[in-house]
């Protein structure tokens, strides 16, 4: 490993490390703009220039290799001079608007002009000015600031994948932007918001709504896909703001996707804060107490056989748990967390787990995906997928309808004739499978979330086993969900018990009337009708189809108003944590099931959070792991069936409104209409 001095002190750092990042090591600063540690290399702002010595001039440390003997001054007056020449040179040309400017208190520019520029400037002439652009409804361009890192642009083709952006014409004429206008199509695209170190791209939903200092900060995770991508909630009053995300190596790098981020605006629109009871065939406003003795006399007159209840995708695992045991105490084993029809089974763990974990991906060397679309149903993972992809020897292939996944998949076929195929050893894609490294198998919601779904589990199970996708250090086999609550669920069995319906068995039953009550724990994502007249209650935080449906509604908490524990894909338990208040009346989910298991005369054994978590702990050790992966051992889950001959189909079709938070957000309605003249390209090659 090779030693260099730096500011008179030697470090040691491993081959291949530039300057810039043997100073970050040594917890020397070197100002910078266009380096980012997650992107490749650019030398374009010279602002990290440093003195080496026998060098003619200063050098930029972001892209000079470290060599063994070598001797860097990081903070020599030739090192100073230089940095304020750059500063000066990249002052020349940008607008003097930081009080109008969104970024504010955040810019890099801003910062390092006053810890490293000088105190005046000497340019006399007009500034330049750059024509205003269109990116589309989320990142808003005044490419008039832009200093030409070419951070953006380097995200977009190497990190998105979606090469939209780039430079056009030279020196002072250069410009960043799309070539031909048009809006931004990556769903990673507000990272560039992040990225950029002035205020050329900022977010345009949040423009002018608050500044940074006067934002409380928050942790916890975003749940509108499995991934438990880390994130901060930034708060003004009672309202989020905006949502950031934090870095978390192991699970989203520093990366959000669009919806994590922009659909914030929708947790102020259509909410429910007050309970509603159904009258004359119109929902009314009602009081706690009405709304809940209306409720138990429902209830508590029918045996435990009529009664069911599902449990939504955004549910934290506490609200579970707290509706599974008091459906239990009811004598109802109609339960289920799988409002998708998901055929996943509860145990072994391993049957339902993204089982080589998302920092797994990095070591695999072939991918095959079946009725996956990672895309759409997971961006902060395909972009893990292509940056893997980008460090070479990687192939990847696919079961399904073609789609472009932003790196090359050859398409095996649509159907599970192909699956059938590959687990008979017949396919000749079986021999890549069994000669890599590290495989992996991906399956999709688009193979388990179908009648056949197990006996396709059941298939995969046995291609992972003829092809070793499974050993001891490795476990290649992977289900990704798209639901925030399902491995939770799965985990505590919100599932049927002995003799009990599952969805398809409760949307049956409830259209013959053998089921006669329905309790919907923020589930919308199935078709109501089959409810048929079967009496509802709703309980959850926006008016969307559930609510629409019930007889009794009851007001919940969104993810962002109460504490909660969420399990991701990959079986990592988290902690979201309580940023805002419930409007109205509405009250955290758990509190509001205590509350009706006291008045049907069955209270739930806690009466706080900490008893309720506690209790959780005692029967499931497992969500004491937080922020770990445990791995699950590699037992039978699926038994072998009749497997339709239907092709897989990708069950999201707009991605930017999934759930009822996206759907009542308005910025994620003008991402619909703006990105829907524009059909999904169908890239890939046949084999």
């Amino acid at each position: 490993m090779p030693k260099l001095t730096i500011n008179g002190t030697e470090v040691e750092v491993p081959p291949g490390f530039t300057i810039l990042q043997a100073c970050n090591q040594a917890g020397i600063e070197v100002p910078h703009f266009c380096f980012h540690q997650r992107l490749a290399i650019a030398g374009n702002c010279r602002m990290c220039l440093v003195e080496q010595e026998k060098a003619p001039k200063p050098v930029a440390s972001c892209a000079m290799p470290v060599a063994d003997g070598m001797v860097v001054h990081t903070n020599s007056p030739l090192a100073q001079k230089a940095r304020k020449g750059v500063m000066e040179f990249l002052l020349i040309n940008h607008p003097l608007d930081c009080p109008i400017c969104d970024q504010g208190g955040e810019c890099d520019l801003q910062d390092e002009a006053m810890a490293y520029g000088k105190d005046r400037g000497r340019y006399q002439e007009a500034k330049r000015a750059v024509r205003e652009k269109d990116f589309g409804p989320l990142v808003k361009a005044t490419m008039t600031r832009c200093i030409h890192c070419t951070r953006c642009i380097r995200f977009a083709s190497d990190v998105a994948g979606v090469p939209d952006l780039g430079g056009t014409g030279r020196g002072e004429n250069m410009e960043v932007g799309t070539y031909v206008e048009k809006a931004l199509t990556s769903e990673l695209s507000g990272n560039m918001i992040d990225l950029c170190p002035v205020g050329a791209l900022t977010s345009k939903p949040y423009a002018f709504e608050a500044r940074a200092w006067e934002l409380r900060k928050t942790e916890s995770v975003d749940v509108l896909d499995a991934l438990g991508t880390n994130i901060r909630l930034d708060v003004r009053g009672q309202a989020v703001m905006r949502i950031l995300p934090r870095v978390n190596e192991d699970v989203n790098e520093e990366w959000l996707s669009d919806k994590g981020r922009f659909a914030v605006d929708g947790l102020l629109k259509r909410r429910l804060d007050r309970p509603y009871i159904r009258r004359n065939g119109k929902l009314v406003e009602a009081s706690w107490p009405e709304a809940l003795t209306a409720v138990a006399d429902r209830f508590g007159k029918l045996s435990g056989d009529k009664i069911a209840a599902i449990a939504g995708d955004l549910c934290d695992v506490e609200s579970m748990l707290a509706l599974k045991e008091l459906m239990v105490s009811l004598g109802s084993a109609n339960l289920d967390c799988r409002q998708d029809g998901a055929k996943t089974p509860a145990a072994p763990r391993a049957g339902y787990l993204f089982n080589s974990t998302i920092a797994g991906i990095d070591k695999a060397d072939v991918v095959l995906l079946i009725g996956s679309n990672p895309r759409q149903e997971a961006p902060v993972l395909n972009a893990r997928l292509r940056k893997r992809y980008l460090k070479g020897g990687f192939r990847a292939a696919q079961i399904g309808p073609a789609f472009d996944a932003t790196f090359p998949i050859t398409v095996l076929g649509a159907g599970p004739d192909v699956l059938q195929a590959l687990a008979d050893g017949a396919h000749p894609w079986f021999e890549t499978l069994k000669g890599a490294q590290n495989p992996m198998i991906i399956l999709g919601s688009g193979a388990v979330a179908r009648a056949d779904g197990l006996a396709i589990l059941e298939l995969a199970r046995r291609l992972a086993d003829a092809a070793g996708v499974v050993r001891d250090d490795w476990n290649g086999f992977n289900v990704l969900q798209r639901a925030a609550s399902r491995v939770g669920g799965l985990d505590i069995g919100f599932v049927p018990g002995a003799g009990g319906r599952d969805l398809e068995g409760i949307l049956d039953g409830s259209s013959t009337g053998a089921i006669e009550a329905v309790y919907l724990l923020g589930a919308d994502e199935f078709d109501t009708s089959r409810l048929g007249s079967a009496f509802v209650v709703y309980q959850g935080h926006h008016g969307d189809k559930g609510a629409a449906r019930a007889d009794v509604v009851l007001p919940g908490a969104a993810y962002t108003e109460k504490n909660g524990t969420y399990v991701n894909t990959e079986g990592r338990v988290q902690l979201g944590r309580l940023a805002v208040y419930p409007p109205g009346e509405a009250k955290e989910d758990w509190r509001v099931l205590r509350a009706l298991s006291e008045q049907l005369g069955r209270a739930l054994a806690y009466d706080s959070l900490p008893q309720l978590r506690q209790h959780m702990l005692s029967q499931f050790p497992l969500f004491a792991q937080v922020d770990h992966v445990v791995p699950a051992p590699w037992l039978p889950f699926a038994a072998a069936g009749t497997v339709s001959a239907a092709g897989f189909s990708y069950p999201i079709d707009t991605y930017y409104m999934t759930d009822p938070i996206s759907r009542a957000s308005p910025t994620m309605a003008e991402c619909v209409v703006s990105f829907a003249p524009n059909p999904q390209s169908k890239t890939g090659t046949h084999g």
